[in-house]
């Protein structure tokens, strides 16, 4: 091994400069854990951005990722695998739904909903060709394609990468009367929105907003897109944020967890008179649906089920915020999450103050990092134990007081 240095002078020469990463170079990762390349070890409070929850390296996983592997990795979709329908007919199943079509980022995942929400508008609705538009939120992050970027309101995932796609109506999030407002226009074809907002810091809307806003829907005869790719899979405290008001989106977004970190695997659900509307040629994806990633995306789920994964976010998420507000902090100006995905409010006139602080957690032993500014988002592995948890609490007090 090199000292950490010579990795981070690499990446600055060699690599683009399109993310601010800690001072941190990993090399190694178990559970809720990771280690750098001095050994050193930390508690891992971002993993992959949801993507591990089921922990780092999970045994099962790995061991399903290496017989797979060891047999067939992809063969295209201009053939049928083994796989492919075992898989399409697991995740169906387990989420309730009559079709799935399979993708590998969470932002592919997101553009193939559009798409068919798009023509289930023109073919089903009767929406005039070229008219179908969807309404979305402020605040969103949906992801950073051309096409998504387009109804972002993030300045710096906007600005210069016009032109935009157009079709898209933007209304404030955790308002229902606003889109009440939207869907009075005939085009709409569909609401998309994130049960909470993760990038934009953990914003959680008021309850009943998720039931209100499919109810609606229902009512104007739009689409439901609910984007769980962060959000589901356990991370708060059900295996989808939207279960928690007992709302069904008409279409369902997965990705992240779904591998539990080992390799880009997305998912869209929807029903027969949705899904029904994609015909042969019209959207794919080279590696969508390849055995590696239907083998792994399966015992990913059966983990979560068998490890109970939902009902130890529920219980430590609530253990977490009640000791970070414990803590008292003047430096905290609002604590919100559910189950394992959690912020804090900083309050300081200082811009670089929660940066600053997530560099002192790293001192103490602990990963995280701020999201607009003054949030720091913290969202473990969901594997981890209440003594991490309160070990992680103490981390934070430190880090603050310092």
């Amino acid at each position: 091994m090199f000292p950490p240095q010579h990795y981070l002078d690499l990446e600055h020469q060699y690599s683009a400069h399109n993310y601010h990463p800690l001072p941190v170079v990993l090399s190694r990762g178990q559970g809720p854990h990771v280690w750098d390349v001095e050994g050193k070890r930390y508690l891992d409070f971002l993993s992959g951005y949801s993507a591990v929850n089921q922990g780092h390296c999970h045994p099962r996983l790995v061991q399903a990722l290496c017989e797979q592997a060891c047999r067939l990795s992809l063969t295209s979709r201009a053939f049928h695998s083994d796989k492919l329908g075992e898989y399409a007919e697991f995740i169906t199943r387990f989420f309730g739904y009559d079709k799935m079509l399979p993708m590998n980022t969470g932002v592919e995942a997101v553009e193939t909903a559009i798409k068919i929400t798009r023509k289930w508008g023109y073919e089903v609705k009767g929406i005039p060709d070229g008219m179908a538009k969807i309404v979305v939120c402020t605040g969103n992050f949906h992801g950073r394609s051309s096409t998504v970027i387009s109804f972002s309101s993030d300045p710096s995932a906007r600005t210069h990468f016009g032109p935009y796609m157009p079709g898209f109506l933007t209304i404030p999030y955790n308002d229902a009367a606003s889109l009440e407002e939207a869907l009075q226009d005939p085009t709409v074809a569909g609401f998309l929105v994130e049960p909470i907002q993760g990038e934009a810091g953990v914003v959680v809307p008021d309850e009943g907003y998720l039931s209100t806003c499919k109810a609606l829907c229902e009512k104007n005869r739009v689409l439901f897109i609910a984007d769980e790719i962060q959000t589901g899979l356990a991370r708060t405290g059900k295996m989808l944020a939207c279960d928690h008001e007992g709302v069904r989106a008409d279409v369902l977004i997965l990705g992240k967890a779904l591998s539990g970190g080992l390799l880009p695997i997305s998912a869209v659900l929807t029903d027969k008179e949705v899904m029904d509307c994609i015909h042969p040629g019209e959207h794919g994806s080279t590696f969508g649906g390849n055995p590696l990633a239907c083998a792994v995306a399966m015992e990913a789920l059966r983990v979560l089920k068998d490890e109970n994964l939902a009902e130890n976010a529920k219980k430590l998420g609530t253990i977490f915020r009640e000791g970070i507000r414990q803590l008292n902090s003047p430096m905290i100006t609002l604590v919100r999450g559910k189950g394992l995905l959690n912020a804090i409010v900083i309050n300081n006139s200082d811009p670089e103050a929660a940066w600053n602080i997530c560099l002192r957690m790293k001192d103490r032993g602990l990963l995280a990092k701020p999201t607009h500014g003054d949030k720091i988002r913290l969202a473990p592995t969901l594997v981890i134990k209440e003594e991490q948890i309160r070990k992680a609490v103490a981390i934070i007090g430190e880090s603050l007081r310092s």
